[in-house]
């Protein structure tokens, strides 16, 4: 998906408006739009990346402060301690449905498992 297509870029750059709740150099969260719990932040990365299968080894720190900015809103948000999650699906069997890495950061309920 070429990027001027993507959701995720179009909230990225202000052409679609989001609840923004965070954001750094290299990452961006908001809120999501079909919540699955409580809490249910997306984290993305500002520079495009579709799948899992498409991050670098250049891509280290970008993916990194996607999971360092979660951990810091889950403290802020008071869940550190008792527990929350974070997912990334890849390809569609699994559940990606915007082609742009992104994190799903899952508090604020008990989180069983096996999800799904």
């Amino acid at each position: 998906m070429p990027e001027s297509d993507c959701l995720f870029c179009k909230i990225r750059d202000g052409l679609i408006p989001a609840k923004v709740v965070y954001q750094d150099a290299d990452c961006l969260a908001f809120e999501d739009i079909n919540p699955q719990a409580p809490t249910h932040v997306l984290f993305i990365p500002r520079k495009h990346i579709a799948t899992v299968n498409d991050i670098t080894t250049e891509d280290r720190e970008v993916v990194g402060s996607l999971y360092i900015g979660a951990a810091k809103l889950a403290r802020e948000r008071g869940f550190a301690d008792t527990g929350y999650r974070v997912v990334m699906n890849t390809q569609r069997d699994a559940g990606q449905t915007v082609f742009h890495i992104h994190l799903h950061l899952l508090a604020g309920r008990p989180l069983h498992w096996p999800p799904g």
